[in-house]
């Protein structure tokens, strides 16, 4: 019988962060909406509520994380 190696471990942090929706693509909160929110106006405030895709160059390090190929 071959010895196995160790299995990949899902990143804690990333499936608190990550969903994948039901089409495979994976969803996150939006950067730069966590401080300084003075300055930004309340349109740009409120888009920032929605989670967004990730971007394509993104999808495959985040894959890694949440345990994908």
């Amino acid at each position: 019988m071959p010895i196995l190696m160790p299995k990949m471990k899902t990143h804690s942090g990333a499936k608190k962060r990550f969903k994948r929706t039901a089409t495979g693509k994976l969803r996150g909160r939006k950067a730069y909406s966590s401080h300084i929110l003075e300055k930004k106006s309340q349109k740009r405030k409120r888009k920032m509520r929605q989670p967004v895709v990730i971007k394509k160059v993104d999808e495959p390090r985040v894959n890694k994380l949440l345990g994908g190929k």
